[in-house]
């Protein structure tokens, strides 16, 4: 089952020729449904993919500099040795567990927010985003004390076994429970602000927050810039340090009047239940989404982990890159969502499908650009990585796959987005539970058994992305998602 060129090459056509017939596909629609998807009059594709750039290049710019950022943390971690890199390993998955409790929450927010700024109800709005932000800090206030009192616990759960990774584990965690509710507060912010298509603002307090982190993480870790030489617990000292600045920043943008969110004390955070149910509504079914997504992720990974130190090495490194593959369809998808949700708001359901499927053509752009340097240039990209052959080697063949996959999880991420702009949460969290926790694992499994190694186990990823890409589809063509009260 080796991935030849010439197979790839391929599927890549295969893609090409889907796009142009999509471009196309106007012609080969009833005269009636042609009528139906004319762009108004005065609304020009032009029009259509200024506002979608707009939204998504500072949610680009500041997606990617913030894993860059994670990157570069890693690499400061890593000169006090390989137990420190496994420490914060280990801290990784119970602080994405407790965080989607409100991220979920902040799915809902963005939706609602988007829908009232469409209706031109800014005090709507601005009621949601209070609730937002009563409602993630209670469930963030809650996630960080059972975090820093069960900490070492939770430690030793994810597989820490060695005095040094359960010690340092449980510091670099507690002292981000310590921050968890600054950090929770920023991203409903940064949510809402989305919500009405301000995500340049959210950009710049994020990247001043990420310089913030890197600075400290200089000083601190090592003991430079006349700061104190804290090891492990300097580096998640300064990432709290950082996420802090932001929310200082955040609640200076919302509260200076100049936004069309505006936060004033004065109106209170009494819980207005209707609005609360709003954001449950469609906040739970994403929670359950995000939930079975990371338990599909931790069965899938422990899968890997039994193939060896070198394989699980090289599937690291993998992820890693393809993580960084996510950021232009997340940065998308934030346009899709706004755009969608705004279009809904003002009861033009035509021109929310014109601005998910314009979305959709630009994505689709990028994801062959990201699939052709995959593929012909994956030895030089998992070098900067490593410098094991074996690594590189195989590396290289995994990220053929990865190249495959662009343009399916470019448009997945991008329609998934405007489904969630329409409030239409629950069709994508019965997908994710459908692929990411039975196909992937079991496929997983079932390929590793049979012998085809870490390859078997991407092949595993590739069918569930072909798959979920297929249903996300469905389910936006069906056309349901534009007829969703909220």
């Amino acid at each position: 089952m080796k991935l030849e060129v010439k197979d790839v090459r391929q599927g890549l056509e295969k893609q090409v020729v889907m796009a142009l017939d999509l471009v196309e596909e106007g012609s080969q629609l009833s005269q009636q449904e042609q009528v139906s998807r004319q762009l108004p009059k005065g609304v020009t594709p032009k029009l259509l993919y200024k506002d979608i750039i707009r939204i998504a290049w500072p949610s680009l710019v500041e997606l990617t500099l913030t894993q860059l950022t994670s990157m570069v943390d890693m690499m400061m971690v890593g000169q006090l040795g390989a137990w420190a890199i496994a420490s914060v390993g280990f801290t990784m998955q119970p602080k994405f567990l407790m965080m989607t409790m409100f991220i979920a929450m902040n799915v809902g927010a963005t939706a609602l927010v988007a829908r009232y700024k469409g209706a031109g109800e800014q005090e709507k709005a601005n009621l949601i985003m209070r609730q937002a932000l009563l409602l993630s800090f209670v469930l963030s206030a809650v996630a960080s004390i059972i975090g820093y009192v069960f900490s070492e616990p939770m430690i030793r759960f994810m597989g820490a076994n060695e005095p040094a990774t359960i010690e340092g584990g449980t510091i670099y965690l507690q002292i981000q429970m310590v921050g968890f509710v600054f950090m929770a507060l920023t991203s409903t912010i940064t949510a809402v602000l989305r919500g009405v298509g301000n995500s340049r603002i959210a950009m710049i307090y994020n990247l001043v927050a990420n310089v913030v982190n890197v600075i400290l993480n200089y000083g601190l870790i090592y003991g430079r810039l006349g700061l104190p030489k804290l090891g492990l617990a300097g580096a998640s000292l300064a990432t709290i340090i950082g996420q802090f600045v932001a929310f200082l920043l955040a609640v200076y943008v919302i509260m200076d009047g100049k936004q069309y969110l505006h936060l004033r004390l004065k109106d209170g955070f009494k819980p207005h239940w209707q609005s609360l149910k709003s954001i449950f509504n469609i906040g739970v079914p994403a929670m359950i989404e995000q939930l079975v997504m990371r338990t599909g992720m931790i069965i899938y990974a422990r899968t890997v982990a039994s193939l060896g130190t070198v394989v699980m090495a090289t599937h690291q490194v993998a992820m890693n890159i393809q993580a960084m593959s996510f950021m232009s369809g997340q940065a998308f998808a934030v346009s899709a969502t706004s755009l969608v949700g705004q279009s809904l708001g003002k009861i033009r359901s035509d021109m929310a499908r014109f601005y998910a499927d314009h979305t959709r053509r630009i994505g689709a752009i990028v994801s062959y650009i990201l699939a052709i340097a995959f593929f012909f240039f994956g030895r030089q990209i998992v070098g900067l990585y490593s410098n094991d052959p074996a690594v590189i080697s195989q590396g290289a063949e995994i990220l053929k796959l990865v190249a495959f996959v662009q343009p399916f999880q470019s448009a997945q991420f991008i329609l998934a987005g405007a489904l969630r702009g329409a409030g239409d949460t629950r069709a994508t969290a019965i997908i994710t539970l459908l692929t990411v926790l039975f196909v992937r694992p079991g496929l997983a499994l079932y390929f590793v058994h049979i012998g085809l190694g870490l390859k078997g186990a991407w092949y595993a990823l590739v069918v569930d992305q072909l798959l979920r890409s297929l249903l996300v589809l469905m389910r936006y063509r069906s056309g349901k998602w534009q007829s969703i009260r909220v």
